[in-house]
């Protein structure tokens, strides 16, 4: 089994921080900066305030050490941004995030933070899903915190995107599949979705297949480097996927399931996992009987999409067989399918009375999703809507990590789709897509989201004839 990387020798000291930041900074004592992030943890998410590690990480979004990842799953930058606003963009470009400044990065957050809305929630304490409700979910060694999860997406969760929602408050991100075949694994799209290098632990992959010894042999190809949790893919619904027999396809052969998942966690020593949908038609919710295949054959838990493989998409989903299946079962089930808010995703708590929730097409474009509702279900108050300098800092981020990640011209071509969830329902989005979607460089890209925000926040037309 390949060993993982060891953390890399910090680089040195923290870069300094812009004038408004210092000001700010000055005004915080040691003492009260712990006091501080220590009620917020506390009183938001209910877990404890941070301890400084060792080890270093490059800024913005660059690779860490496996120490710094610990911290960041702990607590840290994921539950920092929705919780406390982002910084301002000179002390985002000037203030890398380290273990060594992370107390004071978040101190000075939470200062910026007493000048925005982000300060004065709707409190709906009547919406919780039960007084005594546990912000953590534990799937063997692995605490899940918050419990509110990042769905496989193929083409959509990609590490750049598991990275963003993880920081802005996702407690699991779970890999696009990746396909069980080892004849695939060394094509440049394989050896993306396999990249997991920085990422915070608990590192989820997704597995996609039809034959128990191929996914047997996915499983650890995958475990040897760097997955911590296996998810088997029983869910997807797409036409290629299931004509191949696989994904949801597989709910029509509950003995074909029974075997594939016996074969791997046979051939793990890491907690394995399942996705289902409630079953194949309205004729046929055989979820249930699958659900008590996977508990008896050792599946560490399971996420249920309220939906049957015939409605794809369609429709809404039901969360009564998913109630029914939580019932059943001693291990955690999580919810899964039009969890599109804070109080929705209350309501499926409370009514369904599974583990946790997982949150998929909401998150495209809104990936701050995650920490509203990690906020909403630990203290009954509504955060206000991200402001539009929010939004652009964040998109801005997603499109270089993109560009980084993917290289040019893939990166710029795989942020196009980006660009069009996060442009959703802002003035002249159509008009703006139009004019991005052409640019051909990470340059122009950058330009002209930047020009398009920038313009909204002023409350002046966007000059996309201009950039036409």
């Amino acid at each position: 089994m390949m060993q993982r990387r060891a953390p890399v020798p910090s680089s040195g000291a923290d870069a300094p921080a812009s004038s408004e930041g210092r000001r700010m900074e000055k005004s915080l004592s040691p003492r009260g900066e712990k006091a501080l992030l220590s009620r917020q943890w506390r009183v938001c998410l209910g877990a404890p305030a941070p301890q400084a590690r060792a080890g270093a990480r490059s800024g913005g979004w660059g690779e860490g050490t496996t120490e710094d990842s610990q911290l960041h799953s702990t607590v840290g930058v994921r539950y920092g941004q929705p919780i406390l606003p982002p910084l301002s963009s000179s002390t985002r470009r000037t203030l890398p995030i380290t273990p060594t400044s992370l107390e004071r990065l978040l101190a000075i957050a939470q200062a910026e933070a007493r000048k925005r809305s982000y300060d004065s929630p709707t409190p709906i304490p009547d919406s919780l899903p039960h007084p005594s409700y546990n912000a953590r979910m534990q799937i063997g060694p692995y605490t899940i915190a918050p419990k509110v999860i990042l769905a496989p997406m193929a083409g959509v969760t990609d590490k750049p995107f598991r990275l963003l929602c993880k920081r802005l408050g996702a407690g699991l991100a779970v890999s696009e599949m990746t396909i069980s075949d080892p004849r695939f694994w060394g094509t440049r799209k394989s050896l993306h979705r396999m990249d997991h290098a920085g990422e915070p632990d608990p590192i989820s992959v997704q597995i996609a297949g039809t034959e128990p010894q191929q996914l047997a042999e996915a499983a650890r190809y995958n475990v040897d480097h760097g997955a911590q949790l296996i998810d088997i893919n029983m869910g997807c619904p797409a036409k290629k996927v299931c004509n191949a027999w696989a994904g949801s396809a597989l709910m029509r052969d509950e003995d074909l399931v029974a075997r594939i998942l016996s074969a791997v966690v046979r051939a793990v020593d890491v907690p394995v996992t399942l996705k289902i949908r409630t079953g194949w038609d309205c004729d046929h919710r055989n979820g249930p009987t699958i659900a008590r295949i996977a508990q008896d054959c050792g599946i560490a838990a399971l996420a249920v999409h309220g939906r049957t493989r015939d409605q794809h998409y369609t429709g809404t989903a039901e969360y009564a067989t998913i109630a029914q299946i939580k019932a059943a079962l001693q291990i955690p089930v999580i919810a899964n399918g039009d969890i599109d808010s804070p109080q929705k995703a209350a309501q499926v708590l409370r009514d369904t009375g599974v583990d946790a929730v997982m949150i998929g097409r909401a998150a495209q474009g809104r990936p701050w999703i995650f920490g509203e509702v990690a906020h909403y279900l630990a203290t009954g108050a509504l955060l206000p809507p991200p402001s539009l300098a929010f939004v652009r800092d964040t998109l801005l981020g997603h499109l270089e990590a993109l560009h980084a990640f993917y290289g040019q011209p893939q990166g710029v071509r795989i942020a196009r789709k980006h660009l069009g969830w996060y442009a959703k329902d802002h003035p002249q989005s159509a008009d703006f897509r139009a004019v991005v979607n052409r640019a051909e460089t990470p340059e122009a890209q950058l330009a002209l989201t930047r020009d398009y925000f920038d313009a909204l926040i002023a409350g002046v037309p966007p000059p996309l004839h201009a950039a036409a």
